[in-house]
């Protein structure tokens, strides 16, 4: 039996609209691109690391995941507000289509040219890299429209985290790698758990930060399936996972691996913020997440390439 989903409401027209341009940017969530940035650029340092680096490559990787993580936040705000997870009382940053500010369909559209952006880069890094690149970012973009919507969208159903830690973890770290060296050597699966245990803990504070309006909205994120107490659990094991794997990286690579330990103290903030803070005040431990997977990613990186 299908499951139904509430009717979404109509959308609240802003007083005074906007320019365009922010409008885009604001619909394209640029806080959100370090998910995008960080696996391209340690895919990168590990195939520096071996004096694999290829530059072109590397470049045509780094749009292509741009284009498909703006692709996939045009989707998640066009889907949510047609199922009804996004309303008035969305204490989240605005979105473009529940606010009014871009008509549904020009949205939806916007998703369709981003992913087809991809795809189009994409047939020069399958040119490079071969079949394995082909597969790989066809399955990313279909995961991206996926993630909200189609007939059975796994954000719904719990495995948005899953889908995070494995495709703005793994594939994108490995594929990286795997399109400049034509290999994955061991230290490129071990660097990827991080970045995708980061980009996850992104998306755990946010799904935590929701979990009322989602519960309302039948969006059955793995935080409301969990409940606030076991997401918080869940985010302090995914930071505990991510500075523990320098540790294990460093017994088969050069000891700058451990530069990420000095980002450390910038797990402090959004630490306290997940365990103090309700509701639209998580929105400063979301933005301290994207913080700090960005400098432990360059970080990283660096510690790779030394």
């Amino acid at each position: 039996m299908e499951r139904a989903f509430p009717a979404a409401q109509p959308p609240v027209g802003p007083a005074a609209s906007p320019g365009w341009l922010p409008v885009w940017i604001l619909a394209a969530r640029p806080r959100t691109l370090t998910a995008a940035v960080v696996p391209v650029v340690i895919g990168t340092a590990v195939a520096a690391s071996y004096g694999a680096m290829r530059p072109l490559p590397a470049l045509a990787a780094l749009f292509a995941a741009i284009c498909i993580q703006i692709g996939t936040n045009f989707a998640n705000d066009y889907h949510d507000f047609q199922r009804g997870a996004d309303t008035h009382e969305r204490v989240g940053p605005p979105r473009v289509t529940q606010s009014g500010l871009v008509p549904p369909r020009t949205v939806r559209a916007a998703a369709l040219y981003a992913f087809g952006a991809a795809f189009v880069i994409g047939i020069y890094l399958a040119l490079v890299g071969g079949w394995p690149i082909l597969l790989t970012g066809v399955a990313s973009i279909a995961a991206g429209w996926a993630y909200t919507g189609g007939p059975w969208p796994f954000g719904y159903h719990g495995l948005g985290d899953l889908f995070v830690f494995v495709f703005f973890g793994l594939v994108a770290t490995a594929g990286t790698t795997y399109v400049q060296m034509h290999a994955v050597p061991p230290s490129a699966w071990i660097a990827a758990v991080p970045v995708g245990a980061l980009a996850t803990a992104i998306l755990s504070v946010n799904n935590l930060r929701d979990i009322a309006t989602d519960a309302r909205a039948g969006k059955r994120t793995l935080a409301v399936r969990l409940g606030a107490s076991a997401t918080r659990t869940e985010y302090v094991l995914l930071l505990v996972v991510s500075f523990a794997a320098p540790l294990v990286l460093a017994t088969m690579a050069r000891p700058w691996v451990l530069l990420p330990m000095a980002a450390l103290p910038l797990a402090a903030i959004p630490l306290r913020l997940v365990f103090r803070a309700r509701g639209a005040e998580l929105n400063r431990a979301l933005g301290a997440t994207a913080r700090l997977q960005l400098v432990y990613g360059l970080l990283l990186a660096a510690g790779l390439v030394l």
